[in-house]
């Protein structure tokens, strides 16, 4: 999925803040309306998220009955720190400096969070988008919001990846289709399922395919 200069500008976020301006002009009532980028962000949590200083969580993967992948990472995003945890190995590493010096660790970083997070980098990364008021949803059938969500084809551990979100009018993410490089013949419907409340970020845990035979899920989920 995308690279750490992504997430360098989740570090401008958190380390900036917004201008008081002393024009009268700008009042409540002038302010431009949301995107509906921003109205799913927000409405799962992202000013929350900016408030944090840890987030901690561990990735699961089961094919079947058996479990596959399972590995823990913390995350500080106002200082950049990373901590990687599988097994007895252990790994602390500057995600905005040190992350070339990793290579095998990094992408799993940005995969695995872009799974718990992805609300959020509607609002971080730069991307292009379609929105589609009705749809019908993969799994389901139900019918849904669309946002058709392009990456640049530039940037990234794998660049132009594509992602359809089938979301409420709650801005909840109920489905997705993720297609990587923008293949449609490898696209990959699954579930957004089993939200958590963490003091306002809305997390979805567990995501299935269509026959339940692959099941990505989130445990230990935690922050400060």
């Amino acid at each position: 999925m995308k690279n750490r200069l992504l997430i360098s500008l989740l570090v401008i976020l958190l380390a900036s803040c917004k201008d008081k301006t002393s024009s009268a002009k700008a009042t409540d009532t002038e302010q431009k309306p949301l995107l509906i980028t921003e109205k799913i962000a927000y409405s799962n949590g992202l000013k929350e998220f900016e408030e944090i200083k840890e987030l901690n969580y561990t990735f699961n993967v089961k094919k079947g009955d058996s479990l596959v992948t399972s590995r823990s990472w913390s995350w500080k995003p106002k200082v950049d720190s990373v901590t990687f945890i599988q097994g007895e190995d252990s790994v602390s590493y500057n995600n905005l400096l040190d992350a070339e010096k990793y290579p095998e660790i990094d992408p799993k970083f940005i995969n695995d969070q872009y799974w718990l997070l992805f609300p959020y980098h509607l609002v971080w990364d730069e991307m292009e988008y379609e929105h589609i008021k009705k749809a019908e949803a993969p799994i389901s059938g139900n019918e849904l919001q669309k946002l058709i969500v392009y990456y640049p084809t530039d940037v990234g551990y794998t660049p132009g990846d594509v992602y359809e979100l089938y979301f409420d009018d709650d801005f909840v993410i109920k489905e997705w289709i993720y297609m990587p490089e923008g293949d449609t013949t490898k696209a990959s419907p699954f579930t957004w399922e089993e939200y958590q409340d963490l003091n306002g970020m809305r997390l979805a845990t567990r995501h299935r395919n269509k026959d339940g035979s692959f099941e990505l899920f989130f445990t230990d989920i935690s922050i400060e």
